[in-house]
């Protein structure tokens, strides 16, 4: 069962920030600048140190504007965004990859959207069993909403791999790692289903961060150094009696089928004290580990 956790509720989402294609401006950024430069130049050669000032401080202008515009212009790379604040204030996230232009004054904070995989230190914890046992798993996530990445947590990274280990330390309490009763789940037996509860319990616990979990699996599941051996003993034992009690159910359905079989085909007439012999005779045979001997009778059956 999941555990249930009270989160509080996101103070803020992702919206899409409004941005323009960032090559129309870095083309008139470029005219601008250039611009700027002719000004400068022509300013410079006047005699009249008035028009000369003038057309070098329109110049000055003009380059600081390019310089501005240009300012605002955002490389975003495939599997990044950008997350834009303007005084402190979230305006936005822009996705959209290639050369944007957003407004200059906005700080831009990168943040990766790619797929990423974190892979758990081997925990030593007790299952449900109080059995110290080792256990490990690898997590693929990946940021869903990076405003809340950026804004309700530290560090979204850091915050995924405690939020990880804690997850797994809570499904290793739960579960036995091997369990008798087969209407109970085990950490050995149900696999899927552990990874499955696993996803499920990180995925509630790292929402805050806006990150969502693709999968989880268990890397590493053993039992700890100092029970290992009498737990690998018992395991060979529980082995050994499931086997013999398969072999018994099979052994007493075929004396059963055999007992059936002669007395519709009127091969023999047994009475009970034959029948129980020949039932143990069967018995030995089919349960035991060794091959059996057989004794042929040269007499006769009663004799």
């Amino acid at each position: 069962m999941t555990e249930h956790l009270d989160l509080p509720t996101p103070q803020v989402r992702e919206r899409i920030a409004r941005g323009v294609s960032g090559w129309p401006v870095l083309a008139l950024s470029v005219l601008v600048l250039a611009l700027s430069v002719a000004i400068f130049a022509i300013g410079v050669q006047q005699e009249n140190p008035a028009v000369a000032g003038s057309l070098v401080g329109l110049s000055l202008l003009v380059g600081l504007a390019a310089a501005v515009a240009a300012a605002g212009l955002t490389p975003v790379a495939p599997g990044e965004a950008r997350v834009l604040q303007l005084l402190g204030r979230y305006t936005g996230t822009v996705r959209t990859d290639g050369l944007r232009w957003v407004n200059p004054i906005t700080a831009r904070r990168r943040i990766s959207t790619r797929i990423r995989n974190h892979e758990t230190d081997v925990l030593k914890v007790n299952d449900a069993d109080g059995n110290p046992i080792e256990i490990a798993a690898v997590v693929v996530w990946q940021v869903e909403d990076t405003a809340r990445a950026v804004f309700e947590v530290d560090d979204f990274i850091e915050f995924v791999a405690i939020q990880t280990e804690t997850a797994v330390r809570h499904i290793a309490n739960s579960y036995s790692y091997d369990s008798h009763d087969t209407t109970q789940m085990s950490l050995r037996d149900n696999a899927d289903e552990i990874t499955a509860r696993l996803s499920e319990e990180i995925g509630v616990r790292v929402a805050a961060a806006g990150v969502k979990i693709i999968e989880s699996r268990l890397t590493r599941l053993a039992y700890a150094p100092e029970i290992a051996h009498a737990m690998l003993r018992r395991q060979q034992a529980n082995a050994i009696v499931a086997a013999r009690t398969r072999i018994v159910e099979g052994a007493v359905g075929m004396v059963e089928m055999a007992l059936i079989r002669l007395a519709e085909k009127h091969v023999v007439d047994l009475d009970e004290e034959r029948k129980a012999a020949m039932v143990s005779n069967l018995l030995v045979v089919l349960c035991g580990d060794r091959d059996a001997q057989p004794v042929v009778n040269a007499g006769t059956l009663y004799a």
